[in-house]
């Protein structure tokens, strides 16, 4: 298979590992679990888990929410609010987006080729941030 080659292949549950590595040396992590579950034409995605921000503080619990559709061959990425967030086609094993928030810019980088595991890794930059995020997700829950 070369890519992901229908959004119903992503319903269910997946161990979500993400890592954040700032320019300046830090790193947080995120660990969960995401859910895509179908609602009407689209499937929702639930992420729920905790994120350890730091060596000494302690983790806090985290939930995040998109919705993705299809059109075509492209998949449509929104928000929790169906504000657009990015596009990708579908069928690729290594798609790309980039979502323009200014001053901020946000481009990811999608790997489908050993799916069922996938990743993306986003690379996010602005007058306040800098960092490198890579998210896994792999069958089953946490």
């Amino acid at each position: 298979m070369s890519g992901l080659a229908s959004l119903a292949l992503l319903e269910g549950v997946w161990r979500l590992d993400r890592r954040i590595v700032h320019d300046d040396g830090r790193q947080n992590r995120f660990e969960g679990t995401a859910t895509f579950t179908k609602t009407g034409p689209r499937f929702l995605e639930d992420e729920d888990g905790l994120f350890h921000p730091g060596q000494s503080a302690q983790p806090l619990r985290a939930t995040r929410r998109y919705f993705w559709g299809q059109t075509g061959d492209q998949v449509e990425v929104s928000f929790a609010d169906m504000r657009p967030f990015h596009c990708f086609a579908l069928g690729v094993s290594t798609p790309s987006a980039t979502h323009l928030c200014p001053p901020d810019r946000y481009e990811v980088a999608y790997d489908f080729s050993a799916f069922p595991a996938w990743r993306a890794v986003w690379r996010v930059e602005g007058p306040r941030k800098a960092y490198e995020m890579t998210s896994v997700f792999s069958r089953g829950p946490a």
